[in-house]
């Protein structure tokens, strides 16, 4: 494909050399280029692409996407594309370079700050059951029609995504449903793709850490639904205070849903066991196998999307009652003397209240609930406290403990969530920095009727310590506890 076809509809301020030469491959990371290849000099939080061009051009670059044209530039007789920003470029030049696959596919996004996984991978497991082929781009595994892809990101760059669209449609997927991050939508990643459609769960504070500020946080969500347009449709939350918010400036077809008010599609528990709940939803009742009443707004989001993409409505109910939970979402491990565990990937403050309360709904006053946390380490700090409260405030009884310290001191960690606590919360408080030993000691505490509630890692199978990935999953250390 030829530097021009890929420079189509890209803003330019200067190009030098060749725009014909042909381009075999583009490349965000230096050490992915070869002969023949494309460069785009990306600026990120780390490192600043601008700093690999001589390398990359000895190692056989034919052209040069830019923000500044350097002093190399009198040495190379590869073509120089200068743009005023390569993050904003490199997304259309991917979905150009692997002929647009999101056009051929029906894609749809799925943004918030809690139940992005759930709703994207509930709609990938009812469109598969029903015997489309369907990809599935989210936190905890990428799938390509059963095929399982590693995800090492929640969204991953826009190279690799449309690398990994363009399988899919190799794959002859119909469907996509698709993760979509704030850090994605910020740095660009989604640019270029078309969606047939895009879902906003909920927005509560995360990430500060990469935007600063909650206003940074929320307009970068916003910036999804901007993006969509006139012939997709845009599915928001009633029941969240920036649920309007997000699609009062898309051109897409706005849709809500509520649990609690008037909306396009609603729905309301009519009973509640640890095993599941019944649910009215629009007016007909359905046994789901799910708790909490934010999983009521997960499954009602789900069944707005499959709607919108022309499913009967009888059908959509009878596929939701036969869907599980998501890996590490409200997770139950049983011990053989009766006393249960639920592993959770909370890792935010409102995410951890949800789940707290859907375990007091179940509980019904009947047990205790004895919650173990962390917070991860180079995160946003802020939240911390935040975390620690949280939890004492719904819980009988708190251990806080490590979650991926990374490069932090955990014990520091676990002193500044511990600082948001209460005298008396801290009575009901526990620190013990071994992730291993806090859960041993949560579930040696409790009694038949207690539910241990190990918080902050779901689905993870690893603990992040120093740089380095220790194998560490909250799942297998509760059923060797149990056993013992």
């Amino acid at each position: 494909m030829t530097l021009s076809t890929l420079l189509a509809g890209i803003k330019t301020l200067s190009i030098t050399g060749d725009a014909s030469v042909d381009i075999s491959h583009v490349a965000l990371d230096s050490r992915q280029v070869s002969r023949g290849g494309l460069f785009v000099a990306m600026r990120g939080t780390q490192l600043d692409g601008h700093r690999f061009i001589d390398a990359v051009l000895a190692q056989g670059a034919v052209a040069i996407v830019c923000e500044e044209v350097g002093e190399w530039a009198h040495n190379t007789t590869a073509t120089i594309v200068q743009v005023p920003d390569t993050a904003q470029a490199v997304g259309p030049l991917a979905t150009a370079f692997h002929g647009y696959p999101s056009r051929r596919l029906s894609l749809v996004g799925v943004t918030g700050t809690n139940g992005k996984t759930t709703i994207a991978t509930l709609l990938y497991n009812m469109f598969r059951q029903w015997g489309h082929r369907c990809g599935l781009i989210s936190t905890v595994c990428n799938y390509i029609d059963g095929r399982a892809i590693p995800a090492t990101h929640t969204t991953p760059d826009a190279i690799a995504l449309n690398d990994l669209l363009a399988q899919m449609v190799e794959a002859q997927c119909e469907y996509v449903f698709m993760e979509c991050s704030s850090h994605a939508i910020a740095q660009h990643r989604i640019g270029g793709l078309t969606f047939r459609g895009g879902i906003f769960t909920n927005l509560t504070r995360d990430h500060l850490d990469f935007h600063k500020t909650f206003e940074n946080y929320r307009d970068a969500k916003k910036l999804f639904f901007d993006s969509l347009d006139r012939n997709a449709f845009a599915i928001t939350n009633a029941d969240d205070k920036n649920g309007l918010f997000m699609t009062q400036n898309t051109r897409a077809q706005v849709l809500t849903y509520s649990t609690q008010r008037m909306a396009d599609y609603r729905a309301r528990i009519l009973e509640c066991h640890f095993e599941g709940m019944y649910l009215d939803i629009d007016g007909q009742e359905v046994g789901v196998q799910f708790i909490g009443r934010f999983n009521v707004s997960n499954l009602l989001a789900v069944y707005a999307c499959a709607c919108q993409l022309g499913r009967q409505r009888d059908e959509i109910l009878l596929a939701m009652s036969t869907l599980h939970s998501v890996s590490g979402r409200l997770q139950p491990v049983y011990a053989p003397d009766g006393r249960v565990a639920v592993v959770d990937y909370a890792h935010t403050p409102d995410a951890l209240a949800n789940v707290l309360a859907a375990l007091h709904d179940v509980q019904n006053g009947k047990g205790r609930i004895i919650t173990v946390c962390g917070a991860g380490g180079n995160r946003d700090a802020g939240k911390r406290p935040l975390m620690a409260q949280q939890a004492a405030a719904g819980s009988h009884i708190v251990i806080l403990t490590s979650d991926n310290p990374r490069y932090e001191d955990p014990q520091t960690i676990i002193d500044e969530m511990a600082a948001g606590l209460t005298p008396a919360q801290k009575k009901k408080t526990l620190s013990i920095v071994d992730r291993r030993e806090a859960i041993r000691t949560a579930c040696t505490m409790a009694q038949k009727g207690d539910v241990v509630l190990v918080a902050g890692k779901g689905h993870e199978d690893y603990q992040e310590i120093q740089g380095v990935k220790h194998h560490f999953n909250d799942s297998e250390v509760l059923k060797e506890v149990f056993t013992q």
